[in-house]
Formats: C-alpha cells, sequence, structure tokens
C-alpha cells in the first residue's frame, strides 16, 4: 500500500514538472496545474506516512500557488506543511519552516514572523545558534516592518544574545545600534541608553565606530539637537544596514521635533556646521 502511494506521488510530481516546462507553443508554466499535482502528490506522500516529502510537496504547491497570485491556497498549502513538519527531524522541520517563511512574506507577514521564530526555536534546540540566530534576525526585521517595536526589542536582545554566546561581536555593536533606534522610536530614552551602556562590556567597543554613533546620537535625542540626531541617522553606518532597520534611522525625530533646532542659544557642544534646509531633513524613507 505504501509503495503503490509513493508510486503515485511520484507519477504526480512527474506531472507537474510536464506542466512546469516552456516550449516553442507553450511560452509559460502552467502554475495551477503544477500546483494541482503537487498536492495530489503530498496527499500520497503523507498517506504513505513519508513525511518530510509530503512536507516538500506541500511546500512546492505553495510556491506555484503563489506563482499562480492564488495566495489564500498557498497559505493553506504552508498550513498543511506544518502538519507534516511535527513528525520529520528537527532540521527538516526547521529548513522547512524557512521555507515557508520565505513564502508566506508577501502574503502575511505576521504568520512569516511566526514561522521564522519557530524555526529559530527548533535551531535552537538543537544548539545550532548560527542558524538559530539567523532565524531569529528574519523575524526581528519583519516585526520593525509591521510596527511591533515592543516585540523587536525582546527579539533584537535575544538575537544579541547569542551573537555573545557564539563571539560574534561585531553583529552585537549592531544590534545594539537597532536596539537604540527601536528604543527611541518608542521614546524610551532611558532604555536605549542602557543598551549601550551594557555593551561597553563587550570587547571591543568602547571607541568603536558604533558606540562613538550612539554616544552622540542619545546625546543629540536627549538635547533635542536634531542636526546631529539627522547626521547621526543619515550616516553611512546606519543608512546602509538592512532596510527595515535604515528606515527606522531615517524616520527618528526627536521629541516634539518637526523643524530643525535653531542655533542661536545653543550650547557650545551642540555641532559645528550651518544646518541643513528643513526639506532635506523631512526627506525619509518612511
Amino acid at each position: 500500500m505504501a509503495a503503490q502511494k509513493i508510486n503515485e506521488a511520484h507519477d504526480h510530481i512527474a506531472k507537474a514538472e510536464k506542466y512546469l516546462k516552456t516550449s516553442l507553443t507553450k511560452w509559460k508554466p502552467d502554475f495551477d496545474s503544477a500546483a494541482s499535482e503537487y498536492a495530489k502528490a503530498a496527499v500520497c506522500f503523507k498517506n504513505a506516512k513519508q513525511y518530510e516529502q509530503a512536507t516538500d510537496a506541500y511546500l512546492k504547491e505553495a510556491e506555484y500557488q503563489t506563482e499562480n497570485k492564488t495566495l489564500f491556497h498557498a497559505a493553506k498549502a504552508i498550513e498543511q506543511a506544518g502538519m507534516m513538519m511535527k513528525n520529520g527531524t528537527p532540521d527538516t522541520a526547521a529548513m522547512a519552516l524557512d521555507r515557508a517563511g520565505k513564502l508566506i512574506e508577501p502574503i502575511n507577514l505576521e504568520k512569516a514572523v511566526d514561522l521564522y521564530q519557530k524555526a529559530a526555536g527548533v535551531f535552537e534546540n538543537e544548539d545550532r545558534l548560527r542558524q538559530a540566530v539567523e532565524m531569529l534576525g528574519k523575524a526581528s526585521r519583519l516585526l520593525v516592518r509591521l510596527r511591533r517595536l515592543d516585540e523587536a526589542s525582546v527579539a533584537v536582545l535575544k538575537e544579541k544574545n547569542m551573537y555573545k554566546d557564539i563571539e560574534n561581536f561585531p553583529m552585537c555593536f549592531k544590534k545594539t545600534t537597532v536596539q537604540v533606534l527601536i528604543h527611541l522610536h518608542r521614546a524610551d530614552y532611558v532604555a536605549a541608553d542602557k543598551c549601550v551602556r551594557e555593551s561597553y562590556s563587550l570587547p571591543g567597543y568602547s571607541g568603536s565606530e558604533d558606540s562613538v554613533a550612539m554616544e552622540t546620537l542619545l546625546q543629540g535625542y536627549d538635547e533635542q539637537d536634531e542636526d546631529q540626531v539627522y547626521r547621526v541617522c543619515n550616516s553611512p553606518l546606519l543608512k546602509y544596514m538592512d532596510n527595515d532597520y535604515a528606515k527606522l534611522a531615517l524616520s527618528l525625530r526627536v521629541p516634539g521635533g518637526g523643524t530643525k533646532k535653531k542655533k542661536a542659544a545653543a550650547a557650545p557642544q551642540g555641532g559645528a556646521g550651518g544646518a541643513p534646509e528643513e526639506d532635506d531633513y523631512e526627506g525619509g524613507l518612511c
């Protein structure tokens, strides 16, 4: 019975591959039919208790449903794949969760966050911290994009601690910068300052480009010096971070801000050089 079902599954996959081929008379792949065949293959594998192959078939179905713009059916296929993962090996489950997250991102960011976090949990349980922290990073970026900043601050802290465990200190520095930006967007200067203070225990952080930038940013924010905040947030160090974090930097404003601070009565350390035009400051990516 199992062998028969496995053979049926492979027949459906062969049909799916034919639907995906193009020729002189068929310019576009038939994603709809290919998705249907992969769905049938997945059921056959499931009935044969070949759960890892069933997972792969469901994810293939989801991929082609996405190509076909039938996003509801893509989401359902990913859901089915998730059910199969519970029966697979941890490594396979984690990689499948990652694939599912990539597929669902264009459809549902919240679900993608959940899938990446689950993948991170599986890798972490297997003591594969480098893979776990990569998955956490994907979840953190999406949480920022969703403006779920309280959750993002927790996720980035977990990332930073994991990088500390594997002694990747330069990445700890980058995560400190992300923490500061998130906390300042949450209007929590105290938490932002604490992140920087605690990071001085990391080897190499003191005097680094990252620490100098964050000290300058915090000073500007605390003193409501919008020019100083603008300069730091538009520096290459912050502008060339991952896009979601760069947007956080470029959209940061000081409390009560909106126009640049005039320098007539400012303290001497307020920064040299003339203030840019207001329009320059308002030109963020948010």
